[in-house]
């Protein structure tokens, strides 16, 4: 008895109807075939291929990042005090691009990158210490020849804890969505901030005399010199925080940061935008689609990289017009089409 092939096209009426010369923009047809089709060339925004956008250093260039003199008062002014930059704002505000817009502009290197969730702790984006791994290892060492494992070899440093490794021009870290965190997160992170160092206590406890542990960082494939357990940074880290506004945080901890509120951008800054990732060209036939786009969003939360995303199918030749298309790209993020 033969195996029928799941992937096999069944008989029985199409679901799909044939595509028209207007669908030709179809990478998926639903009508069972199977098909060899060329992908075609993605937005700007959804590339990852670091060879063609990597700078010197190999950090990937970032996506245009347009903002107003105002807000970039507020970024120098966190520079120059040394403070953790709060920045809140609807999505799509470019909250998070702010961070990797200065480190590409003071050339500071890849972004460490701390993203929030409900289970995140202050431990977590400090260091993990896999003792486990170590006493495993150390148990298979005595049974061949006795020595010990480096301790080193089994702690890695999370984003925070190496933005606080010394260096002489600091990194930029990106504590993202904050507000997503447990509400004590903010207050556990109050004493880093302030005294700009952490203990290990694993690497504490080693005799006085010790030499520095290497330990891993967040770095693929690098690693940092810890003595005594202490790490503690020479310049204070480029902190950019952001929040969607889901909850306050405590006045102890909104005290130590600058404050940035990014506003939704107007008519005039969403064409700005439009043209800094898609050239001039794409202005040419959006003013519906930026007409509704502005309407959609006096009902309810849209996203300015959702209009890019209509723009470039709009210039990829793709019709708009139908509702259920256009719903499925510029649809509200608090719920409901």
């Amino acid at each position: 008895m033969t195996t029928p092939d799941p992937l096999a096209p069944t008989e029985g009426p199409r679901l799909s109807p044939p595509p028209s010369e207007g669908d030709a923009w179809w990478l998926f047809r639903g009508d069972g075939e199977r098909r060899e089709v060329p992908f075609p060339a993605a937005p700007p925004w959804r590339r990852f291929d670091r060879k063609e956008t990597a700078t010197g250093d190999g950090v990937p260039f970032p996506r245009p990042y347009l903002i107003g003199p105002d807000e970039v008062q507020v970024v120098n002014a966190a520079l120059h005090l040394r403070r953790p930059l709060l920045v809140t704002g609807q999505p799509g505000t470019g909250k998070s691009s702010l961070a990797h817009a200065v480190a590409h502009e003071m050339t500071l290197g890849r972004v460490l990158q701390w993203p929030v969730n409900s289970r995140s702790t202050l431990q977590d984006a400090l260091y993990h210490y896999d003792a486990v791994g170590r006493l495993r290892e150390a148990s298979l060492r005595r049974d061949a020849d006795g020595s010990e494992p480096d301790i080193g070899q089994y702690i890695r440093l999370g984003p925070l804890g190496n933005a606080l490794v010394p260096r002489e021009r600091p990194r930029v870290l990106l504590i993202d969505e904050l507000d997503k965190g447990d509400v004590d997160l903010p207050n556990d992170l109050l004493t880093v901030f302030e005294e700009g160092e952490f203990t290990i206590p694993e690497l504490a406890r080693l005799p006085a005399d010790h030499a520095p542990v290497q330990v891993r960082t967040d770095d693929p494939d690098e690693t940092a010199p810890v003595t005594r357990g202490r790490v503690r940074c020479a310049e204070f880290p480029v902190v950019v925080i952001t929040s969607n506004g889901e909850r306050e945080f405590p006045p102890a901890f909104l005290r130590r940061c600058v404050r940035l509120d990014l506003p939704e951008p107007d008519e005039r800054r969403l064409r700005e935008i439009v043209a800094a990732h898609l050239g001039p060209d794409a202005l040419d036939d959006v003013d519906d689609l930026l007409r509704e786009f502005l309407e959609r969003r006096a009902e309810g939360e849209l996203a300015t990289d959702q209009l890019l995303n209509a723009v470039f199918l709009r210039k990829g030749g793709v019709n708009l017009d139908a509702a259920s298309l256009l719903r499925g790209v510029l649809h509200r993020l608090g719920g409901g089409m």
